[in-house]
C-alpha cells in the first residue's frame, strides 16, 4: 500500500466517474451515508442535492462532511475526503454545475437534458473544501 500524490488524487477523482460516499451526522449523532454524482472546482469538491434531503439537512446543520471514493477492483485504491461544506442556491451556478456533473457520469448526449432537471429551485449546489485527506494505492500489493 501506497500513499497517492496530490497529483494522483486529483487523476483518480477525476479519471472515471466514480461515485462518491458522503457522510454526513444526524441530529441524533447517528451517521448517514449517500451516494453522489460529484466533480472538482479546484480543491473543492462540487454536488447537488436536494433540500429537503437528509444529508442536505445535516450539512447545513453542521458543516462538515466526509467523502470516500474507492476502487473495488484490484490492486484496490480509496481517497477519503474530510471537510466542511458551502451551500448555495444560485440557479445559474447550480444548472451548470449539474450540467458538469451530468456530462462525467451520464455522457454529453444526456447531460443538458439533466442539468435542466436539476439545476431547479429546492436543490442545492454543495461546495467541501478539504480540510483533511487520506489517499492510498496499491492497496493489495
Amino acid at each position: 500500500m501506497k500513499k497517492m500524490s496530490e497529483a494522483e488524487v486529483i487523476s483518480f477523482l477525476l479519471d472515471q466517474p466514480r461515485t462518491g460516499k458522503l457522510a454526513t451526522v444526524r441530529v441524533d449523532g447517528r451517521p448517514h451515508l449517500a451516494p453522489i454524482w460529484f466533480d472538482l472546482d479546484g480543491e473543492q469538491i462540487i454536488f447537488t442535492t436536494w433540500h429537503e434531503s437528509v444529508k442536505a439537512a445535516n450539512l447545513q446543520r453542521t458543516g462538515q462532511a466526509a467523502l470516500c471514493v474507492d476502487e473495488a477492483a484490484p490492486p484496490f485504491a480509496y481517497v477519503i475526503i474530510e471537510g466542511t461544506v458551502t451551500i448555495s442556491t444560485d440557479l445559474a451556478e447550480l444548472r451548470q454545475w449539474a450540467t458538469r456533473i451530468a456530462g462525467r457520469y451520464m455522457g454529453p448526449e444526456q447531460a443538458e437534458a439533466f442539468g435542466r432537471r436539476n439545476g431547479v429551485e429546492g436543490e442545492l449546489l454543495v461546495r467541501l473544501t478539504p480540510t483533511k485527506t487520506i489517499a492510498h494505492k496499491n492497496i493489495s500489493d
